[in-house]
């Protein structure tokens, strides 16, 4: 739906039910999925594809140019998949020749005022309370919870069910099913009480801990603690996803836990 306070393009592609407030502007290579929202005063601009289900609050801007000065103007997309919720004056920025695309899953809630940059990648159920912000490139994967006011370095990854402190500077790779928290960022144990919401059984949980543990807590270097892992703790999906991330990490991981 649309009146003559909107500025929607003809060739714009846009679904069934779908519900465009006025004062909001849609450029022409633009995909907008069934029974979507959009508030007042939205900016959703060439290369955007929105799935199904969406809510869009006032003031958002979608798929702006990246603000990366290697950007020359290549066509690239902010590809968004369905129900998620992007709140007011939340920017998710299109990719670059990097990545080609920025990817938000689905069921997200991005809170006021974050920023998503350009090739970002993040996965499902997650939750960016507000005024985050994400450089390029960031990783997120599914179920993570970003606290408010937090800055998530170029290139970092966060694993799935990580829970982080608001105000958090990450500058290091936050793995699987742990907190983190404190000044630098640093291990602050396993998220248990989000494993438990998620269904997790105890004995999983005992065994995530006993794997951080041993990368934690223990003094060992990377390669010594995912030997002794593999030795010690038996095989699971958790080790496994622990193991993987560990290995493909390229800046690095946060700092142990060390008392104060």
């Amino acid at each position: 739906m649309s009146n003559n306070m909107t500025n929607i393009h003809p060739n714009a592609k846009i679904g069934k039910d779908v519900v465009v407030s006025p004062f909001t502007t849609i450029e022409e290579d633009v995909v907008i999925g069934d029974g979507t929202w959009i508030g007042p005063n939205v900016t959703i601009m060439n290369g955007a594809r929105i799935g199904k289900n969406n809510k869009i609050f006032p003031g958002a801007v979608i798929s702006a140019i990246p603000q990366d000065l290697k950007f020359q103007g290549e066509e690239t997309t902010v590809e968004i998949g369905d129900n998620n919720t992007i709140r007011e004056c939340v920017t998710i920025n299109r990719g670059t020749a990097a990545k080609s695309k920025t990817v938000l899953g689905n069921n997200n809630l991005i809170m006021a005022y974050s920023n998503v940059a350009h090739d970002c990648i993040l996965s499902n159920n997650i939750i960016i309370a507000n005024a985050t912000q994400l450089a390029g490139e960031v990783e997120i994967d599914d179920f993570a919870i970003v606290g408010g006011m937090s800055a998530i370095h170029q290139f970092c990854r966060v694993g799935k069910h990580v829970m982080i402190s608001g105000g958090s500077l990450i500058g290091k790779d936050i793995p699987p099913y742990v907190m983190a928290a404190r000044h630098p960022i640093a291990y602050a144990g396993v998220n248990s009480v989000g494993l438990r919401r998620r269904k997790f059984s105890n004995e999983q949980i005992q065994q995530v801990q006993d794997i951080y543990r041993i990368i934690f807590q223990q003094g060992l270097n990377n390669s010594d603690a995912l030997a002794l892992i593999e030795k010690e703790i038996p095989a699971s999906a958790e080790r496994e996803e622990i193991v993987a991330f560990v290995k493909s990490s390229s800046r690095g991981l946060m700092k142990g836990y060390t008392p104060e």
